[in-house]
């Protein structure tokens, strides 16, 4: 039955497609996660009046996210090209997506992290260094637990963004269901190939919101 509604799927290629996705999606989340956290702390410790105040370096880095966070993702694939091809030896496949994807999902998490670090009571931060914790102490101990649920929140909505993503990089010969869906969906016309890898997609895409909100609703004590 399954076979004559969906005549041109071929399961194992969609099955392969559907792990290549989950590998970028899974891998990119990781890096932009770290790489995320690492940018937002440095945009909120160097801003005006906190504990790294210094206004080249924070500049700097603003710069930086506000010009990548704002490339659209499609260009930027295409701008990392040279780079991804050194980096990756190829500019196909899964691997050669991933420069791209953290590249342009990094400074979009950082923001949020920025404000998920702003959010937190000032009053906490200066009871802990009225204690002598030090700037590291307080950076683990109080800055991070606080800021936990907007910054799984945040990592949340930054690989929903990332499943998107990957699509579009399989357009260019990325691979994954954005790929199958370009190449054996739209370019074929075979309009069940297209459609059952959508479903995928918003599958996946349900599962990490799932998740997601499952997590934040458990690590918030407000």
């Amino acid at each position: 039955m399954l076979a004559d509604l969906l005549p041109n799927v071929q399961w194992e290629t969609m099955w392969a497609a559907t792990v290549e996705t989950l590998y970028m999606t899974g891998v990119a989340v990781a890096a932009t996660f770290v790489l995320g956290i690492v940018l937002g702390l440095l945009l909120f410790l160097t801003a005006k009046g906190n504990l790294w105040e210094n206004r080249f370096v924070n500049t700097v880095i603003a710069a930086f996210v506000n010009i990548f966070r704002s490339i659209p993702f499609i260009i930027l694939i295409i701008l990392l090209i040279p780079f991804t091809t050194w980096l990756v030896g190829t500019m196909l496949g899964a691997n050669a997506a991933l420069p791209a994807l953290v590249i342009g999902a990094a400074p979009f998490y950082a923001r949020m992290v920025e404000i998920a670090l702003r959010e937190i009571d000032k009053g906490v931060i200066e009871a802990a260094q009225a204690m002598g914790a030090s700037t590291w102490t307080i950076i683990w101990k109080v800055l991070l637990p606080e800021s936990l649920p907007a910054l799984v929140s945040g990592i949340t909505v930054t690989a929903v963004s990332l499943v998107g993503y990957t699509a579009m990089a399989g357009a260019i010969g990325a691979g994954g269901l954005g790929n199958l869906a370009y190449l054996e969906g739209f370019q074929r016309n075979h309009n069940d190939v297209t459609f059952v890898a959508t479903v995928l997609v918003l599958i996946i895409v349900f599962v990490i919101q799932f998740i997601g909100d499952f997590v934040t609703s458990k690590i918030d004590k407000r």
